[in-house]
């Protein structure tokens, strides 16, 4: 699979860290009912690995579930025997990367600096997320692009409705995004179909870029 083809068209990743297990599929139910067809579960949060497993038979293909926070090759091998078809990490590991490129499961390592970026794409990433989105703004994605231009970019971190057409403007191809998609109050509160409207805004602001 190539993270980027779908990536392009959708380019939504939805970051589930967090959720009471007990609430995980209705979450993950009202994301892809609104649109999403990426979803990560976060290797923190509690009983990821038994979500993992849970969502790649229910979803059968409709949504392609990932593993987030993933820190090491041990992770990595766990979230992929789970069922994880796509990884993503908060930091730059050679020994994760050059692991899941070996399994053929795309990686989306997490970077900040251009070294960063370009050490995650020499290692074998499929694209760099780069991290914190928000303090670092959309100028910087339009600065990366003179001399990285040909590293595909996710931004995460403080992206939103408001800001998804600048990061794009400037360079992401797609965008990891935690609370302002999967918003935890309305999940503890049982508002799910919020969760999908929310959702398929999101979707519907992705496709128009």
């Amino acid at each position: 699979m190539n993270i980027l083809e779908s990536l392009q068209e959708t380019k939504i990743i939805s970051i589930v860290r967090g959720v009471p297990e007990e609430l995980a599929d209705a979450t993950a139910e009202a994301l892809a009912e609104g649109g999403i067809r990426f979803i990560e579960v976060t290797m923190n949060t509690p009983g990821a690995l038994k979500i993992i497993r849970r969502w790649r038979d229910r979803f059968q293909g409709n949504v392609y579930i990932g593993a987030g926070t993933v820190l090491d090759a041990d992770m990595a091998s766990a979230a992929i025997e789970a069922g994880a078809e796509f990884l993503i990490t908060p930091n730059i590991d050679e020994g994760t990367i050059r692991y899941a490129v070996n399994a053929n499961i795309p990686i989306v390592p997490g970077a900040m600096t251009p070294s960063e970026i370009v050490q995650a794409w020499k290692f074998g990433a499929q694209a760099v997320k780069v991290f914190p989105a928000g303090t670092l703004g959309p100028s910087y994605f339009k600065e990366l692009q003179g001399p990285l231009s040909h590293i595909p970019l996710v931004a995460t971190g403080g992206v939103n409705l408001d800001n998804m057409a600048d990061y794009h403007a400037s360079g992401a191809c797609g965008f990891g995004l935690g609370g302002s998609l999967t918003n935890m109050a309305w999940i503890q509160a049982g508002e799910f179909e919020r969760l999908k409207e929310n959702a398929a805004r999101y979707v519907e602001k992705a496709k128009s870029l």
